[in-house]
């Protein structure tokens, strides 16, 4: 694995930052709206998030899209300071992808097995006043439907005293569904909805904060959902499990 930046020191750098915004306003952001119909609602949730300290946006993961979509959507004095971790087995594993990764999203490496010190660096980050970007469900969902939330990226919020931006994105895994080489043509709709910012209530634990963190994303996703006639996440969750039962059916025939 490319060792690429553990040290704090590039995540808060004026010129990376400058090279960033660059590289995010006049490559990343045009490539990926060139190629999906993007809607962004609730940018007014964003005003009372202040732009010199650390908060933390925790969104839904469907799709290699997903965090292109949340930078390329937040005000740039949010995004431009954020960093988030990103698979070290599969985006840092060589150079050419390590820099444009770390390039475009501030990334660092994160180990999916848990063993490496990388696994602190959010906590890093955010203790540094670093805004980061969690995606809790861990990794992107197979079916559309959201999994169980890790309590880490709430926990990160107690022990710091910073808020919450809760994002959900609509359609994402429609446009570029696991296991899919590429991303379907036509410039297929998605929608970022992005929450008011919430805060841990006063003696609440993570796991708790964690699961009301989801409600409300997957609050946000089913309204986006219902106005523009895609699918709930009740109803890709009834299609999984419907699925399920005709694989189970087959089998015992």
């Amino acid at each position: 694995m490319v060792e690429w930046g553990l040290s704090k020191a590039r995540y808060k750098s004026p010129f990376s930052r400058g090279a960033r915004f660059a590289a995010q306003v006049l490559l990343l952001k045009p490539v990926v709206w060139s190629q999906l119909s993007v809607e962004v609602h609730g940018e007014e949730n964003t005003s009372t998030v202040a732009d010199d300290e650390a908060f933390i946006v925790v969104a839904n993961h469907s799709s290699h899209f997903d965090a292109p979509l949340i930078f390329g959507s937040l005000p740039r004095r949010l995004a431009g300071r954020m960093a988030t971790g990103a698979a070290a087995d599969y985006f840092f594993k060589h150079w050419y992808t390590a820099g444009p990764t770390a390039l475009f999203f501030n990334a660092f490496p994160v180990d999916r097995s848990g063993s490496r010190n990388s696994r602190g660096m959010a906590g890093q980050l955010v203790a540094d006043g670093v805004p980061v970007l969690i995606f809790p469900e861990g990794t992107r969902s197979r079916t559309g439907a959201m999994a169980a939330f890790n309590p880490g990226s709430a926990s990160l919020a107690i022990k710091n005293g910073v808020p919450v931006l809760p994002l959900a994105l609509v359609g994402a895994f429609a446009a570029w569904p696991a296991g899919r080489s590429r991303w379907l043509a036509g410039r297929p709709p998605v929608h970022v909805a992005i929450g008011k910012p919430m805060w841990a209530n006063p003696g609440e634990i993570a796991h708790d904060f964690a699961n009301r963190i989801r409600r409300a994303i997957v609050e946000l996703h089913d309204a986006t959902a219902l106005a523009y006639g895609m699918p709930t996440q009740a109803e890709m969750a009834l299609q999984v499990a419907a699925l399920e039962a005709a694989k189970h059916h087959e089998s015992a025939d």
